[in-house]
């Protein structure tokens, strides 16, 4: 199948339909629709996870239309049928950054039509899509229900930081601190866990042989579909998972 030519159609069970929606914050959108046969259904946006797509959410979908809802899914950013991505193995990797993401979300849904969402569901790497959606835009997604990922939150901000700033005029306000180097070199040579159980530096990688059985370390999937998930910039070097240690 060359580029031009048309993707073949999905073996989708009746009620739901495909669609493509263009100029998404750059993206021309493929979507799974249920629940459109009228204009005045909250609507619901579910979001998939690492490595699926919006078929995943296919038996799921008829019963939220049955519902009431009318139900949206799409094929984000880098997966599926979705265009406008950068596909290159050396491609940028800045608009795959969590708020752009937010931003794909967001554009989808006012290209529906919708000022808001019932709900935001996401799954695996879609949960966290989803919190974000949720946290930087509560007018719009005034719900969230997240699945088989966990959300530390947003990062702390700094805090009272002008109580110990020095006062001998030396120094303004907001002037940083000394770094303490030999800190910030040790912290480099501990692994650095990065979700879900994986570890995404080859550092991490040796750190994780040692600490596990050779048999019991196994690789996360790597490849085509790593490089079109755009997951992380180190999923494409070395990935290990080590299982809970007794």
């Amino acid at each position: 199948m060359t580029d031009s030519s048309p993707p073949p159609p999905l073996p989708l069970p009746p009620g739901i339909r495909s669609r493509f929606v263009p100029r998404i914050n750059g993206l021309t959108m493929h979507v799974l629709e249920a629940g459109f046969e009228s204009a005045d259904r909250p609507l619901v946006l579910l979001l998939h996870g690492f490595p699926e797509l919006a078929w995943s959410w296919r038996k799921l979908m008829l019963p939220l239309a049955e519902a009431g809802y009318h139900v949206i899914a799409p094929d984000q950013r880098g997966y599926g049928r979705t265009t406008g991505w950068d596909p290159g193995y050396d491609g940028p990797i800045d608009p795959f950054r969590m708020l752009n993401l937010v931003r794909d979300a967001l554009g989808l849904v006012a290209a529906f039509g919708y000022r808001s969402v019932a709900a935001v569901v996401g799954h695996d790497f879609g949960s966290p899509v989803a919190a974000w959606c949720a946290l930087v835009r509560p007018d719009v997604f005034r719900s969230v229900a997240m699945m088989s990922a966990p959300f530390a939150g947003p990062p702390e901000l700094p805090f009272d930081t002008l109580a110990s700033q020095p006062t001998d005029g030396r120094a303004g306000p907001g002037t940083r601190q000394p770094v303490d180097i030999q800190a910030e070199l040790a912290s480099l040579d501990r692994p650095r866990k990065h979700y879900n159980g994986y570890y995404s530096t080859r550092e991490a990688n040796a750190a994780c042989t040692t600490s596990c059985a050779p048999t019991t370390t196994t690789r996360a999937p790597t490849g085509p579909a790593i490089a079109r998930s755009r997951w992380h910039p180190g999923a494409r070097a070395s990935w290990r998972r080590c299982p809970p240690t007794t």
